[in-house]
């Protein structure tokens, strides 16, 4: 990546984070006891005037290697 395109991320990054801290703060408590192998992670979209949708995903130990590999990314 060129360094303009990680400054464009990292700025979409904090404003993220300005926007949502507490879903934020979330998403760090989930990861700061470290995912494991086996995890299921669950969402619900609700869209107005839809249903809900809820799909989850069983994390896989390539899941977690591709979240090593971001986290390393932004430090």
């Amino acid at each position: 990546m060129n360094p303009a395109s990680i400054m464009k991320l990292m700025s979409a990054k904090n404003k993220f984070q300005k926007n949502h801290p507490k879903f934020v703060a979330f998403l760090n408590r989930c990861f700061a006891g470290g995912l494991k192998e086996g995890t299921i992670i669950e969402i619900t979209v609700t869209n107005p005037e839809e249903a809900p949708i809820t799909s989850n995903i069983k994390v896989q130990q390539s899941d977690l290697e591709l979240l090593e590999e971001l986290k390393e990314m932004g430090r």
